[in-house]
């Protein structure tokens, strides 16, 4: 099943344009490692939280947009594969010296693709969520994004996946724990759903919180520490 590296960073907002053609200039060297899918998706209905949000996740400043981004692989160990190479090709160190975003607030993590209905690649709109959920809790989730996942599909998405945390690690500055200020026992989901457009994003979310199928269920997570946002992708490519 797929496996997903994801990304969320703050990017000065003035260098939307510099951080796409940076991100267009690796394209080649990412689909050379074994990266079947690459979106770069910029920040467009980002939503302030009261305890966690996209901002808050990367410390963004005024001046920057958040970025939530990801990789498809076919599995983990063509991930961990790709991820062995970028760490030891020159070309990669190269880049890394002029991007042009503070990497060290960027969080990135790899997660299991646990749930993936409907169609990649055609999405115009993407939502993109980030929650804490209880490890012991993941049959209870999965179901519950299952059905949440069809009634999104009947409603106009194009895709829904859903990512368990699989290989996070604890960083210095920022991270996917401390996102979603997990707990103890507590594992990262890292989701999106696409859409053919924003205009179709806006109907569809009317339609699915209408529904009475998605009333009276309760969560298996802490629904207050999840956080969500709108992004527009700039960057979708796949190997031809």
């Amino acid at each position: 099943m797929t496996y997903v590296e994801g990304f969320v960073l703050a990017v000065p907002t003035a260098k939307r344009e510099e951080y796409l053609s940076h991100a267009a200039a690796a394209v080649p060297l990412f689909q050379e490692f074994g990266v079947l899918r690459h979106v770069e998706a910029w920040g467009n209905d980002v939503p302030e939280g009261k305890s966690t949000d996209f901002a808050r996740a990367v410390q963004a400043k005024a001046d920057e947009t958040v970025a939530f981004a990801w990789f498809e692989y076919p599995d983990r160990a063509a991930r961990d594969s790709a991820n062995a190479r970028m760490r030891s090709d020159p070309r990669m160190e190269a880049m890394g010296t002029d991007m042009p975003f503070d990497g060290q607030r960027m969080i990135m993590g790899g997660f299991e693709a646990i749930l993936d209905e409907g169609k990649a690649g055609a999405g115009r709109y993407i939502d993109g969520f980030v929650a804490p959920v209880p490890a012991k809790n993941k049959d209870a989730y999965l179901a519950m994004a299952s059905k949440a996942a069809a009634i999104f599909l009947e409603n106009g998405a194009l895709r829904v996946l859903e990512g368990w945390g699989d290989d996070l690690s604890h960083g210095k500055v920022t991270d996917f724990y401390r996102s979603v200020l997990a707990e103890e026992g507590e594992n990262v989901v890292f989701s999106w759903i696409e859409w053919p457009s924003k205009a179709a994003r806006d109907s569809g979310w009317g339609k699915v919180m209408a529904d009475e199928r998605m009333k009276g269920s309760e969560m298996p997570f802490d629904g207050k520490r999840l956080f969500f946002g709108g992004f527009e992708p700039i960057l979708d490519e796949s190997p031809r």
